[in-house]
């Protein structure tokens, strides 16, 4: 059967650190006075802004002062901002995405129940880093296990969860490289179910956004556990790290990080007005920088980019023509808004192309998917891809019917 293509048009239109100088004064000491008196209290003069115009460039998108970084608006899966986004660098405890990403799909298999519980080794007490503080022998829950590696970061709730699930860890980071592979992320190779620094473990910044927009779109259900902001475990109140849960409206996850190696790291996601936005960047100088320069990035991805909507969910997109159906089309509909996402101001075309192989031979059921959309903003522009999916039953003709289709078909083609 031929492919069937057609084209739709649809209008649309921080860190240069100030280096704070301890100006002392120091009195001179009277000549007739034993007792030197004591120096003037250090002054400090006020912080200058960095200045970002003078920040090394990033391949798409603004400056930063982030080492690597990537951003993307996880409706559209536009790039918004890429700064070496494909350069190997240690995952630290953004390692830990996929570490409750196998969680969530556990329990979504049903394999897994939030309530289930798992024992603690010596080897998982015994961590260090970030921790829980669980305590060895006792028997802790799924549900506290999730709050204790995303909120607290806790190394030893890893280690917990890894033997629980796979006997050891070193066969559990193998399952979540596995996975990695099967997320699409080539560049992320995991030893440990932590992040703790390992030889030959590395991950990406582009990797951990794939990861993140495949945790909140796979399990919305389970994705609320990202937004808890404390915890208290062993009479131990700890606050999440993520500090744009805070200081950013709508960010609602994921996981800060910290080597060494890796320097300060964060990967977020915000969401505002039906747009999310999903930023992963690394290499920042402390805990204070990650915040500021994270929520400067964020915010200007909201400010300088809109989404221009072709389609909302649930609207009929094109007919398909059928082939021996009771019904000589079938509507096909998106199940979720077709967009692109373009500049503030700026006029743009949304070009739509739809591709199907057509006619659909019938029977044909309501919610098949049966064709695809590209959307681009600009020619040349990467386009988008959504499914589409049948919006209608269309039972098979009978017999009769079918000998009388074919019979037109090939004395009349396309008039059958």
């Amino acid at each position: 059967m031929p492919s069937w293509s057609r084209f739709l048009m649809g209008g649309a239109a921080l860190a240069v650190a100030a280096s704070l100088a301890h100006a002392v004064a120091s009195a001179q000491q009277p000549p007739n006075k034993p007792n030197r008196p004591a120096p003037s209290k250090a002054t400090k003069p006020p912080r200058q802004p960095p200045n970002f115009d003078a920040l090394p460039p990033s391949q798409i998108g603004i400056g930063t002062l982030a080492k690597t970084a990537y951003v993307i608006d996880a409706v559209t899966d536009t790039v918004l901002l890429f700064k070496d986004a494909d350069q190997r660098t240690a995952p630290s405890s953004m390692a830990k995405m996929m570490t409750v990403y196998i969680i969530f799909e556990e329990l979504k298999a049903g394999r897994l129940k939030l309530d289930s519980k798992f024992r603690v080794s010596e080897r998982a007490r015994s961590m260090g880093g970030s921790r829980m503080f669980v305590e060895l022998g006792t028997e802790i829950s799924v549900e506290d296990l999730i709050k204790g590696i995303i909120t607290l970061s806790g190394n030893d709730a890893c280690v917990v969860i890894a033997e629980g699930l796979s006997g050891t860890e070193d066969n559990f980071a193998a399952r979540m490289t596995k996975k990695a592979r099967d997320l699409g992320m080539p560049n992320s190779v995991f030893r440990n179910a932590s992040g703790w620094p390992a030889e030959g473990q590395y991950t990406t910044a582009r990797d951990l956004a794939v990861l993140a927009r495949r945790t909140i779109l796979d399990f919305p259900e389970y994705y609320k556990y990202y937004a808890v902001t404390d915890f208290t475990w062993n009479n131990i109140r700890q606050e999440n790290r993520n500090r744009l849960l805070s200081i950013t409206p709508g960010t609602d996850g994921l996981k800060t990080g910290h080597t060494e190696e890796g320097g300060y790291g964060l990967a977020s996601s915000t969401i505002r007005d039906g747009r999310r936005i999903i930023l992963v960047v690394n290499g920042l100088a402390d805990m204070r920088q990650r915040a500021s320069e994270s929520a400067r990035l964020t915010e200007w991805a909201f400010r300088e980019y809109t989404n221009k909507v072709a389609f909302r969910s649930g609207d009929k997109v094109v007919d398909a023509q059928v082939w021996l159906g009771d019904q000589r089309t079938v509507p096909l509909v998106t199940q979720r808004a077709i967009a692109a996402t373009v500049p503030v101001g700026q006029d743009a075309n949304v070009r739509v192309t739809v591709q199907y192989d057509g006619p659909i031979r019938a029977p044909i059921r309501k919610g098949d998917q049966i064709g695809k959309v590209l959307v681009s903003a600009a020619p040349g522009a990467r386009a988008v891809e959504y499914p589409l999916f049948a919006g209608a039953d269309v039972p098979r003709l009978g017999a009769f019917g079918r000998a009388v289709g074919v019979i037109k078909h090939y004395l009349f083609g396309w008039m059958a």
